[in-house]
């Protein structure tokens, strides 16, 4: 599923002339999981009260999770092709209008704060859902991060599970270079949050930590520290702040889908 995941994320950029490819790529492992084994959600019910959320901090990631939306029934494949045209339905970010979309996303560093506030009100209605927040890791750069990780600990929101994409890549070049965030481990652990780090591309991981997570309204909150390579799967994407964002060119988007397996097509 990740593999397929992949695949669509390049055919709808290439197709649009438009998208971030690299950190969409990182995060397909992180994506399969969550929607095809962990989610509690149903397609046939888009907006059940009790469904599991998800937020994409990291809203330019969005190719990746419409593809996930896709495969998982809640929106037709040919709207995929619509990416980022003017009159479809699939932007540039994900919309609380798109099936499945559980929150409109825009500027970085503000949906920590917009998942804490999803979490609360499970919590505050006595509801066992999960509340589950993918940031990227130069969006810790942003101060309501970290004013947000303070309020959601010492509200004890144990059904919020934040998910870093630790790719160490962002848009104008390698994270420590542009602004370090030092021992980001550490530092969410002062604020009182547990922490798990893994390999964020080793799927028995990925659902090992997942599962082990407590269901626990008062637990502290959960940062999952997930390691990738921007661009995970396209060898000449890999590890290079050019692909945050870009389109292929005809040559490289052969190449690239010669790489994931999938077909050239688009259809």
């Amino acid at each position: 599923m990740a593999a397929r995941l992949r695949q669509d994320t390049i055919k709808m950029i290439y197709n649009s002339k438009s998208g971030h490819p690299g950190g969409s790529l990182s995060a397909a492992d992180i994506i399969s999981a969550l929607y095809f084994y962990k989610m509690n959600i149903k397609t046939e019910d888009p907006k059940w009260a009790d469904r599991d959320r998800f937020v994409l901090s990291k809203g330019h990631a969005a190719p990746v999770v419409f593809a996930a939306l896709v495969n998982k029934g809640f929106i037709p494949r040919e709207e995929l092709w619509s990416f980022r045209h003017g009159n479809g339905s699939l932007q540039g970010t994900v919309n609380i209008k798109n099936p499945g979309g559980d929150m409109t996303v825009g500027s970085l560093g503000q949906y920590l704060s917009v998942s804490a506030g999803m979490a609360l009100a499970g919590k505050m209605d006595k509801k066992d859902y999960k509340v589950y927040v993918m940031l990227g890791d130069g969006e810790l750069q942003e101060g309501q991060v970290w004013e947000a990780a303070m309020a959601a600990a010492h509200m004890r929101l144990g059904n919020l599970v934040g998910i870093l994409d630790n790719n160490r890549v962002q848009m104008c070049g390698l994270t420590d270079e542009v602004l370090s965030i030092g021992d980001i481990a550490a530092k969410f652990r002062a604020f009182g949050w547990n922490v798990v780090q893994i390999d964020g591309h080793d799927m028995q991981q990925i659902v090992d930590t997942l599962d082990a997570i407590p269901n626990q309204p008062d637990a502290q909150p959960t940062m999952i520290i997930a390691d990738t390579i921007k661009g995970k799967g396209v060898s000449y994407m890999e590890g290079t702040p050019a692909w945050h964002g870009g389109v292929p060119t005809k040559e490289q988007y052969e190449q690239a889908m010669r790489e994931l397996g999938g077909e050239y097509e688009i259809k």
